[in-house]
């Protein structure tokens, strides 16, 4: 890991270190989006945003297993064993996975409210039986532990100029945004998995069901049905963004410039979608490379910008007497 993002944190110990050091590789390996945006936040906050991660994304491969190596059963028995390897974590600092360690030292540093990682493990559990979603009410109340809390987890990190109460409904719709815009890209992957995120309710209204996704999916044929319900998900994701933009203002002014990143990129995703005409049964849409090189040097401008903001006043230098063209 960056040893210089360790050190700016304050984390000494060599088994800490290379605990968040694992967290930081998940982001690295799984979350490009996310880890690009990261490392526009001021150094000693990265380590905590990884640890973060790493545990969201820990979780989250037992419940998906992609290998299909594990049945249902032993994936349940996993994720209770990590739910009770954080609880006795958060309790006493000690835990035996690295990214249990790193997360629940990052949670005693920012003082995170326990109740988010109980939420977002009841959610993933929620993943070893329910395959789709009814409604989008029902979509919203799984996304409140899966997507909403890491924002909420996230605030004490990144800080605030108003109150985190104020903050936190953007922070949560900033969470279900971005899960939102993964759930429309990797539509056909998590079909594969027998999982269909976009609400029942939804795809009726334009005649689709799972049959015709998994026709469709299974044949390479793009269906206009199929098509224009995407195109309403990707119109309802675009509200949620619209609720989270204002959050961003009321962040530190340090931070601002990776939120900022993060939300330009993910929300380029849904262009990216648009792009391809919404073939996502049938293939991922990326942001291009270009785009997300302009937008991080964006974000790294407005860093300088707010650096020089917010940098304290140089104190005049102090006269000497005697000093040539020192005042008398």
């Amino acid at each position: 890991m960056n040893r210089r993002e360790l050190d700016a944190a304050g984390i000494t110990g060599p088994a800490l270190r290379a605990a968040y050091a694992r967290c930081r590789r998940l982001n690295a390996q799984h979350g490009r989006t996310y880890f690009l945006a990261t490392r526009l936040l001021p150094v000693e906050r990265r380590c905590a945003v990884h640890a973060l991660y790493g545990f969201a994304r820990w979780a989250d491969d037992i419940v998906d297993d992609l290998d299909r190596r594990r049945p249902p059963g032993e994936r349940d028995r996993l994720l209770r064993l990590l739910e009770s390897d954080l609880a006795h974590a958060l309790r006493t600092g000690s835990g035996t996975e690295p990214v249990v360690r790193a997360v629940s030292d990052t949670a005693e540093r920012y003082a995170i409210d326990h109740v988010l990682f109980a939420d977002f493990l009841a959610s993933m559990r929620s993943d070893l039986t329910v395959t789709d979603y009814p409604t989008y009410a029902d979509l919203r109340a799984y996304m409140h532990g899966s997507a909403a809390v890491i924002g909420l987890q996230m605030l004490p990190v990144l800080g605030t100029v108003v109150t985190r109460e104020e903050a936190a409904p953007h922070a949560a719709a900033l969470g279900v945004a971005f899960q939102l815009t993964n759930f429309l890209r990797d539509a056909g992957e998590d079909l594969d998995r027998g999982r269909v995120y976009l609400p029942a309710d939804l795809l009726a209204a334009h005649g689709v069901d799972r049959p015709l996704l998994e026709w469709s999916r299974r044949t390479g044929r793009h269906d206009p049905r199929v098509r224009a319900a995407f195109v309403e998900a990707d119109a309802v994701i675009r509200t949620v963004y619209r609720e989270a933009q204002p959050g961003i203002a009321m962040l530190e002014p340090r931070v601002r410039p990776c939120i900022r990143t993060a939300f330009v990129l993910y929300r380029g995703i849904l262009d990216a979608i648009a792009a391809d005409d919404y073939r996502v049964l049938h293939r991922r849409a990326v942001v291009p490379r270009r785009r997300r090189a302009v937008t991080a040097a964006d974000g790294l401008l407005r860093i300088l910008g707010a650096r020089i903001r917010t940098r304290p006043p140089v104190a005049a230098p102090r006269a000497v007497a005697g000093a040539e063209g020192a005042p008398r």
